[in-house]
């Protein structure tokens, strides 16, 4: 994994700054610490940090196909290169290096826009053309690396990471985008090509742009299918559907596991994905595997025992890092400048703390449980959808609510534990069970409310719009044939998964520290496999994945595969309250930092503020006041750090290669 930029002035009247393409670099020296390079000609710019994982010794960036007319910069993995390389050969190319980078270079050539469906990976890069002068971004099917955009007088940069883009060019307007905010405070994210920045774009995942002179073209190369009209569907009985599961599963394992020149290690949280993941990971390795926990000192977030019987069981060099409040509070600020988006749960805190661990044993690679509750339908909210619209065909029925209550165990503010509060909740809007959203309505709900902390001035900037109603206008024609199950996993990728999961908790905390994430349930025939499957393959009644728990027996313990759900969560706002935060938090929260940052309204933000702290002894807070304080303290570091303060102090690096066809220079 590494970090990507560059700079296109088609106008080709200022050719990119040496300098701006080194700050780029600089600024993403966390993603790619190895080695950094630097290509530019007359019109375009490309920049590259290094995280060597794949062809240690000829892999450096930007390369070029045999003429030196195709250059890349390259984020990700492509796990089938060894395949397509072969290919490649026998239809006449020629390679100079061992790397899955310059695959890519010689797939474009060979089959234009269709070789992007053709890899199987986690990808974002830029292939420039120097002779046709065109410019082709794309970034992987669920948005595993991030792709962020920017026009600016004449120029457009591109990078991995915002903070790139600033670090460029100076006079590039830094200020938030009302709309990302109104989408942070209805969906818990920023669904792309929306970013919380004015001006920035973010690449939606599965999408290619193309950018000429003329103008750019946008193209999507992957659209998920589920099984309408007798197409997309297994076909199999639930037997051969496990041993499909397995075997698909197997595969990505150890594509992930053997496609890498460094070793690669293990998350282990005590649940099922990661415990599979693991099991199947042993069993392709075959000898000594390094696994990371984390434990937390409140238990009801601590995992522990789960995890010490799986590492019992795999045998394997497991590592834990214990995480307090106070460890949440100091390492927030980091997170923050990390995610580069607020976020509304402390959860990414823990697992910036993890890969710090990952790194610190000197591990590059670790692969994770994630994907695998959107594919095989593993969230309480997929339960409460279904029981909600159970509920909805009797709503008179006295007995059918009270299956909520089988909801959110593991919660010690559950919102089932009152009835009469718990059927008023989730009995709103039950007349619309039919309809798109109706699953996520209750969650857009609560977290809309948050938006009555906002300024005055942002709530009139976003008056009249609907991020919901547009959001669910945009679904792809073949959505109402689908399944309420289907509809409800693919709302749940569409927002959740690429905009929170697999940013704010999977690439910007795994690369905070220069570690590489690979996600097997993300693996192109896993997903197309889960989508085929029946629905009743995947939520059994109201037991979540079901297939996944059958396709595990034998490899993960009973008491593992079989306990009740519980999702990764962290200790929230509490961690912010007690005596020993460290001194920012009030700062950010004080009348005088919100009211200049304009973002809240200052006294809504302080009476907010006394709540907690007057409650604070009196235990958990609310979900809502969770969501507030950390929303609030996010946004204020996020604004601080980004809009307030200025991008002078980015780390000087070192080119290990440099490719200038203005100064007509080779070589670092």
């Amino acid at each position: 994994m590494c970090g990507i930029a560059g700079i296109v002035n088609f106008r080709g009247d200022a050719p990119p700054e040496t300098a701006s393409l080194r700050r780029m670099a600089g600024a993403l020296r966390h993603r790619g610490p190895d080695a950094f390079g630097v290509y530019r000609d007359k019109i375009a710019g490309l920049a590259h940090a290094r995280l060597s994982i794949i062809d240690l010794v000829t892999g450096q960036q930007p390369l070029c196909n045999e003429n030196e007319k195709l250059w890349i910069t390259f984020n990700g993995e492509i796990y089938n290169y060894v395949e397509l390389r072969r290919q490649l050969v026998d239809l006449g190319h020629s390679f100079r290096t061992q790397s899955d980078t310059e695959v890519i270079v010689h797939a474009y050539e060979e089959w234009g826009h269709e070789a992007f469906a053709r890899f199987n990976g986690q990808f974002a890069f830029a292939l420039w053309n120097s002779e046709s002068k065109k410019l082709i971004l794309a970034r992987d099917p669920h948005g595993i690396r991030p792709l962020y955009i920017c026009r600016h007088k004449s120029s457009l940069f591109f990078a991995s990471e915002v903070k790139a883009i600033f670090a460029a060019e100076p006079s590039i307007p830094r200020a938030f985008d009302p709309e990302g905010l109104e989408e942070t405070f209805t969906f818990w994210s920023i669904v792309p090509p929306q970013s919380i920045f004015r001006g920035i774009e973010e690449l939606p995942p599965g999408c290619i742009q193309t950018y000429t002179a003329e103008g750019m073209a946008e193209k999507r190369f992957y659209e998920p299918h589920y099984p309408h009209d007798g197409a997309h569907s297994f076909q199999g009985s639930i037997d051969e559907a496990t041993e499909a599961v397995r075997e698909v599963l197997e595969e990505a394992v150890r594509l992930r596991i053997l496609r890498s020149d460094v070793p690669v290690g293990c998350y282990l949280s005590g649940g099922l994905d990661s415990s599979l993941v693991a099991a199947l990971g042993l069993g392709v390795k075959g000898d000594k595997f390094c696994t990371y926990s984390l434990r937390f000192e409140d238990a009801e977030f601590d995992e522990t025992d789960y995890q010490r019987i799986m590492a019992d069981r795999l045998g394997s060099e497991h590592h834990e890092v214990m995480v307090s409040r106070r460890d949440i509070a100091e390492a927030f600020p980091l997170v923050v400048l990390h995610t580069e988006r607020p976020i509304l749960r402390t959860a990414p805190t823990p697992l910036f703390l993890l890969s710090k661990l990952v790194h610190d044993s000197n591990i590059k690679v670790v692969l994770t449980g994630e994907g695998a509750d959107e594919m095989f339908a593993g969230y309480d909210l997929f339960r409460e959808a279904k029981v909600r619209r159970f509920w909805a065909r009797q709503p008179e029925s006295e007995w059918r609510p009270r299956l909520l209550e089988r909801l959110y165990p593991y919660l010690a503010r559950s919102p089932v534990t009152t009835r009469n509060l718990a059927t008023a909740f989730f009995g709103r809007d039950l007349a619309h069970w039919r309809e798109p959203g109706f699953s996520h309505g209750p969650r857009w709900q609560t977290t809309a409310a948050l938006k009555r902390l906002l300024s005055p001035e942002i709530r009139t900037a976003v008056a009249g719009r609907d991020v919901a109603t547009e959001l669910l206008a945009s679904f792809p024609a073949a959505f109402h044939k689908w399944s309420f199950l289907a509809q409800d996993q693919y709302l749940e990728c569409r927002t959740l998964l690429s905009g929170y999961l697999l940013s704010s908790q999977g690439d910007r905390m795994l690369m905070a520290h220069s570690v590489e994430g690979r996600f097997p349930f993300l693996d192109p025939n896993v997903t197309t496999l889960a989508n085929s499957l029946p629905d009743t393959y995947k939520l059994h009644v109201l037991d979540e994945k079901h297939i996944l728990k059958r396709a595990a027996a034998g490899l993960v313990p009973r008491v593992v595969r079989w306990r009740k759900k519980q999702p990764y969560r962290a200790p929230d706002a509490l961690s912010f309250i007690e005596e020993k935060a460290p001194e920012w938090v009030d700062m950010m929260m004080s009348e005088e930092a919100v009211r200049k940052a304009g973002i809240f309204d200052p006294i809504a933000v302080g009476r907010l503020w006394k709540k907690c702290r007057t409650a604070e002894r009196r235990g958990p807070f609310s979900n809502s006041d969770n969501m507030a304080v950390v929303g609030v303290l996010s946004t204020q570091l996020l604004h601080d750090r980004y809009i307030r303060q200025s991008f002078n102090d980015i780390a000087k690096i070192q080119l290990q290669t440099m490719v200038d066809h203005v100064e007509k220079k080779v070589g670092p």
